[in-house]
Formats: structure tokens, C-alpha cells, sequence
């Protein structure tokens, strides 16, 4: 469930324009490449993984080696979000194990560029949802901590993701979470710069990005933690928990939910009290209210959480039966 909202529109990928060959053998083992250079016609492509902000992602494999990757093609004027400068820029700013890893910026046939990113192995936790309905509170927990310190080591660096959700947070098979789809994150470029722009997927905005004149005022870290909020709560819940199960999420009908209404409540049988209130804190409308990534990090939800218990649950979810 997504309605993607964007100021500026991103022209559509002529497939047709992407060198890519189109291959049925599975590679049988991820080895690192010894090659410091890549082009897009050294790999071959296997499988579609999605669409980002921006461009189509594709799961491909380097034909010497056979190491698998993730590729992103895109196509964007300079400067503008959803350009591969842009969203390349913010990912050569970061390395983190909580953060996707962008190995290379690569030239397209077509004049355009594309990202060779790492492979996170277990898919998106949207899709994980997908496939297994609601997290038990322990994985959960896990959750939380690692999107807590990727965001933690995001913003410790002035980026604001401006759309975390359960299809941009990836999953590996060994529990570890990744932040993806920095298509229309940003760089501020000094203290009290705003994110005036309307974009990203409004199911998972803040109320104070619905708000012309207080989007330009507003904390915009704050509204990463909004988007944690929610995404915590749609994987507890197993489905979008702003609306009425059913219910078209329709711009007016999330804009009334998500500024106007009260935030749902968590019966006590189906989370701990410490889930609840982590949630309460990620969801306060009033975003200087609103508790921060480290007050966040420290919360008994996270900080007193069982790891080896709450990791193992996670890799549970994941693992493919």
C-alpha cells in the first residue's frame, strides 16, 4: 500500500535502452570482484527486484565472477531528487552495515546512469510481511535497533532519508537490516535547513510534511522517526495501520488519518508496554514533541532487548522455507 507523492515528475527507463543480456543460470556462489572497474555489460541480468525512487532495481550477476549485486538504473536531471547524482551523492557520504552499500556509479546505454548496489539477500521487510504476515515483538525489536542506528548514523551526518518504510528497509538471511532507496533522500547543507519539497509516499509522511507552511519550519529528522513509527506498527499489525483495514488510500483519506485522526492503539495481549509506548513516541503529531533517534536507541524496547533472542527471530522471518 503506497501513494507516492512527488513535486518534480522523473521521466519513465526505456527498457529498451539498458544493455543488458538476459540470462537463465543462476550463479552458484557470491565472491567478491577482484575487478576495480565495472560497465553495465558485464553483468547479466536474472530478476526484477522492484521499482525505487527513481528506477527499476534488478537483480544481476558480474559474468566473470558471479558475484551477485543489485542494480539500479536511473534517470534524472542533475541536482534533481531521483537523479543517480543526487541519490549517489548521499550514498558515497555513507558506510555503515546499516546502510546499502553502493559499489560503483555506472553509464548506461543510453547516456543515463545506474548504481551497482549489494544484494540484501532476504528482500525487502515489506516483502518478508508479505510472505509471513505480523513480526513477533522479538523480531521487532530487532528491527528497531538496526534502522535506529542506521538513521542514527544518517543524520549524524545532516542526510534525511524522507521515506522510510517497510519496502526501503531490506533484510539479509542473517538478520541484518539495511536502509535502501535513498532516491529522494537529502543533504542538508547546514543547521535549520528545512525539506520544503513534497515528496516521497504519503502513508508514510508526518503530518507536519501535509502542511505547506510548516514543512518548511519543521525538524525534518523528526519525520524519519514518524516513518519508523508507522512501519514498526504496519509489521506488528500485518497491514497498513493508519487506515481501516480495506479502506483506499486515497491522498484526502491519508492526509485526514494521518494529521487529524488519533494514532490506533495497540491492544495489551497483542504488544508489551514497551512496544506501545516506543510506538507513542515515534507517532506524536507535534514533531518537536516527537522522541529523537537516540532517545529512541535508549528506550527499554531496544536498549533492553534480549539481541541473540530478538536477531533469531528476525532470521526466522526471513529464511525462505
Amino acid at each position: 500500500m503506497a501513494l507516492t507523492i512527488r513535486e518534480r515528475k522523473v521521466p519513465q527507463l526505456d527498457l529498451r535502452s539498458c544493455a543488458f543480456r538476459y540470462s537463465n543460470n543462476t550463479p552458484v556462489q557470491d565472491q567478491a570482484s577482484t575487478s576495480g572497474e565495472f560497465r553495465v555489460s558485464d553483468f547479466d541480468r536474472l530478476d526484477v527486484l522492484g521499482r525505487g525512487n527513481g528506477g527499476p532495481v534488478y537483480k544481476v550477476a558480474h559474468r566473470r565472477t558471479e558475484t551477485l549485486y543489485a542494480l539500479k538504473v536511473l534517470r534524472g536531471g542533475e541536482g534533481e531528487p531521483g537523479s543517480s547524482a543526487a541519490e549517489a551523492d548521499v550514498l558515497r557520504r555513507a558506510d555503515s552495515p546499516y546502510v546499502v552499500r553502493c559499489h560503483s556509479v555506472l553509464p548506461t546505454a543510453s547516456g543515463h546512469a545506474a548504481l551497482l548496489l549489494e544484494l540484501v539477500d532476504g528482500g525487502s521487510l515489506a516483502s518478508v510481511m508479505g510472505r509471513r504476515g505480523a513480526f513477533p515483538e522479538a523480531a521487532l525489536a530487532e528491527v528497531a535497533a538496526q534502522a535506529l542506528s542506521g538513521l542514527a548514523y544518517l543524520h549524524a551526518r545532516r542526510i534525511v532519508h524522507r521515506d522510510v518504510k517497510p519496502a526501503n528497509l531490506l533484510v539479509s538471511t542473517a538478520g541484518e537490516v539495511k536502509i535502501a532507496d535513498f532516491g529522494i533522500a537529502k543533504v542538508l547543507a547546514r543547521p535549520g535547513d528545512g525539506c520544503a519539497e513534497y515528496e516521497g509516499t504519503a502513508a508514510y509522511m508526518s503530518p507536519e510534511r501535509f502542511d505547506s507552511e510548516r514543512r518548511h519550519d519543521a525538524d525534518p529528522f523528526a519525520a524519519d522517526v514518524w516513518g519508523l513509527g508507522v512501519t514498526i506498527l504496519e509489521l506488528l499489525m500485518g497491514r497498513y495501520p493508519l487506515l481501516a483495514d480495506g479502506q483506499k488510500p486515497t491522498r484526502a483519506a491519508l492526509m485526514c488519518a494521518i494529521c487529524f485522526r488519533e494514532m490506533p492503539t495497540v491492544s495489551g495481549g497483542a504488544a508489551s508496554p514497551e512496544l506501545r509506548r516506543f510506538v507513542a513516541l515515534c507517532l506524536l503529531k507535534d514533531h518537536t514533541k516527537r522522541a529523537s533517534v537516540s532517545h529512541l536507541l535508549a528506550h527499554p524496547f531496544v536498549s533492553g532487548r534480549d539481541v541473540t533472542a530478538s536477531k533469531q527471530a528476525l532470521r526466522q522471518l526471513v529464511a525462505r522455507d
